[in-house]
């Protein structure tokens, strides 16, 4: 009982920092998919990061952004320029830690503000990963529900006659 206590609680504290959290407090998560940033972040490891004003930064920030060029995927890596246009634009170029050039592109940040890397967890994005396999996630979809059936079946199969229930009055007259 103390061991699905405890499930249930990390459950519910990893769907609050992960789905409620960001809403409320600001930041963000996201799941590094590759090496770019080893041994600081590696593959599989959760990145939450924090909003800082643009004007804030500075070159060795670690942000996370929506890169210029291809897919617009977001990436977190390392800024190594940074720089000011005419109209107030800040423009950077980034690298990954573990990349031997910089990034191919320079960004021009849009907004007030950039995510900044606050901290790392390390495996999460992994663990959430496989969650979010097909058979996994159908299986937990399925297969959790009906355990939680059969588990109140149970219970309720188990219980003897007169222990924990009120009397039984006779209402005929």
């Amino acid at each position: 009982r103390a061991a699905t206590t405890s499930v249930m609680i990390g459950a519910a504290a990893l769907f609050l920092f992960l789905a409620v959290g960001p809403r409320v407090l600001g930041y963000q998560t996201s799941t590094m998919l590759t090496g770019s940033m080893a041994p600081m972040i590696n593959a599989g490891d959760v990145v939450v990061s924090v909003p800082k004003p643009v004007s804030e930064l500075k070159t060795r920030d670690v942000i996370t952004y929506g890169i210029p060029v291809e897919d617009h995927r977001v990436e977190t890596h390392r800024i190594v320029e940074i720089s000011r246009n005419d109209n107030g634009t800040t423009v950077i170029r980034t690298k990954g830690d573990a990349n031997s050039g910089a990034d191919p592109w320079t960004a021009a940040l849009q907004g007030g503000t950039v995510h900044v890397h606050a901290a790392t967890i390390p495996y999460l994005g992994t663990a959430i990963r496989v969650l979010r396999e097909p058979v996994l996630l159908q299986g937990l979809m399925y297969g959790a529900p009906a355990v939680l059936v059969c588990m109140v079946l149970v219970s309720i199969w188990k219980k003897e006659p007169g222990v924990n229930s009120p009397p039984v009055t006779d209402h005929r007259r």
